[in-house]
């Protein structure tokens, strides 16, 4: 099996340059493909210095989706993994994303560590059965996708800026493609980072996101309303309390709530546009054969 390993990376020098020495050292026959954008930290330089890039395309877009599918244009391999820029492979990661597709797996994750006093936590897997769909949840910094499976979903939905990783889960379960499992497929965030905008974390986006992708692959409906409005419910007890607690105002209270409103009314618009334009399984009218027009530039050592 040849594998591809695809690196999306926003002011992260430092940080991507740990996980590429860790993929290096546990992978060295990948192929791999950082894509970078747009940086100001000499990501650029770093990246160009190393022998163990096979290619770097550069984005204008502040956006994951958009640069795990500009990776995935220019990749080679049978299969294709997604990890994060923060994150370092542990020991046995390639040998076990090999076994998972030995067995007959089309998209494999496992765990994701990430260092605590004492220690290391990482979360299991998440199931959850929505409308007639078992959906299993996988993290995009750390999964491999059968190249099949990935031209099957069209990529990632490039209208989010967040939450793509779970939209390709219900997508992937509306397909009937399993998730595997395995902890052998592990990955360990070594410090807290944050995404430099690479992806947007504010309450607005937050939920608009949920309401979107809900509503494009499930419509409307009762599961869809209660998902959206229970999530709603606990994020406002819990900034209620922060106000109680007087570690909020009120007014910033109130200012969250108009933008959960905002966003679940602009998610669900849009995923009902989404919906519209695009019936198949795949549910996705943002993805890869979308646009061609990603990358600003491209350094691409397969050709040099």
């Amino acid at each position: 099996m040849e594998l591809s390993v695809v690196v999306p990376t926003l002011n992260g020098r430092d940080r991507l340059a740990a996980s590429l020495d860790a993929l290096a050292a546990e992978a060295p026959d990948v192929e791999v493909i950082v894509v970078n954008g747009p940086s100001a930290d000499g990501t650029t330089g770093m990246v160009r210095d190393r022998d163990d890039v096979d290619v770097l395309v550069e984005i204008a877009a502040r956006n994951v989706n958009v640069a795990r599918n500009a990776g995935l244009e220019v990749a080679d391999g049978d299969a294709i993994a997604f990890l994060g820029y923060d994150h370092e492979v542990e020991p046995g990661w390639r040998e076990g994303v090999a076994d998972a597709f030995a067995e007959g797996a089309s998209v494999a994750t496992g765990p994701l560590r990430r260092a605590v006093r004492g220690g290391a936590t990482s979360d299991g897997l998440e199931r959850r059965q929505i409308a007639d769909r078992e959906v299993s949840y996988f993290n995009g910094r750390n999964v491999v996708f059968a190249r099949p499976v990935l031209a099957e979903l069209d990529g990632f939905d490039e209208y989010l800026e967040t939450g793509g990783a779970r939209d390709a889960a219900h997508r992937l379960a509306g397909m009937g493609v399993d998730v595997t499992w395995r902890g052998d497929v592990a990955a360990r965030r070594r410090a807290e980072a944050t995404d430099g905008g690479i992806e947007r974390r504010d309450l607005g986006w937050k939920y608009r996101a949920l309401a979107y992708r809900l509503t494009k692959n499930y419509g409307v409906r009762p599961t869809v309303l209660r998902r959206t409005l229970s999530h709603a419910v606990g994020d406002a007890a819990g900034a209620l309390r922060d106000v109680v607690g007087g570690e909020a105002t009120p007014t910033s209270w109130a200012r969250n709530g108009r933008d959960v409103i905002a966003g679940i009314s602009s998610g669900a618009s849009d995923g009902l546009v989404a919906r519209a334009r695009d019936r198949s399984p795949k549910r996705n009218p943002n993805g890869v054969t979308a646009r061609a027009d990603r990358a600003v530039a491209r350094y691409d050592r397969r050709t040099d």
